[in-house]
């Protein structure tokens, strides 16, 4: 372990002490939640409450993206000039200035290249059962990140056949994207 890599770990450790030993002492206290960072010396506020966001974000650029799910179509765009593909779809092309766009449907039809079973979710996700999510390489070579629909993982193979399907998300309600087991893979 190099200096500087020794330095970070003893200053996070020292940190998560400082986190811990100020947790411990506030516990009966009715005294102000600030600690001092240890690489800065900056005055922080410590909280453990639960902090819930509500937000809103345009998507007017990509509305097309939402409008497709609701038409049971995934859209992904394409730089007119180079030929690119981008999923999930942005409105410019980074390697053109001024790379025009186009929209394309996604092929439904791909290839799991890997996955992963999630079993200690975020608190937004905490709602759900275990769930699997994994990354196809669908048959136009581009890669989707999604939900694997499948209860029992061991069912589950690198490089089994896949459909992307929307489907709608519950209990919000809303319309998402999912990988499914093709038949008989």
């Amino acid at each position: 372990m190099d200096v500087s890599a020794r330095t970070q770990k003893e200053e996070a450790d020292l940190y998560l002490k400082q986190l811990e030993d100020f947790a411990n002492a506030m516990k009966g206290s009715v005294g102000v939640p600030v600690i001092i960072d240890p690489k800065t010396n900056i005055a922080m506020w410590f909280d453990q409450r639960e902090l819930r966001l509500r937000f809103l974000v345009s998507v007017e650029k990509t509305r097309k993206f939402f409008e497709g799910l609701s038409g049971g179509k995934v859209y992904a765009t394409r730089c007119k000039q180079t030929g690119e593909v981008f999923f999930p779809p942005q409105v410019d092309c980074p390697g053109v200035k001024d790379g025009e766009v186009e929209w394309v449907e996604l092929p439904k039809e791909g290839v799991l290249i890997t996955y992963t079973v999630i079993y200690t979710k975020p608190y937004t996700f905490s709602h759900y059962q275990d769930y699997t999510v994994g990354i196809a390489r669908l048959s136009n070579g581009v890669q989707v990140l999604a939900w694997v629909r499948e209860k029992d993982p061991k069912k589950l193979k690198v490089g089994m056949k896949v459909r992307l399907e929307v489907v709608r998300r519950e209990p919000e309600g809303y319309l998402t994207y999912e990988l499914v087991p093709a038949e008989g893979s």
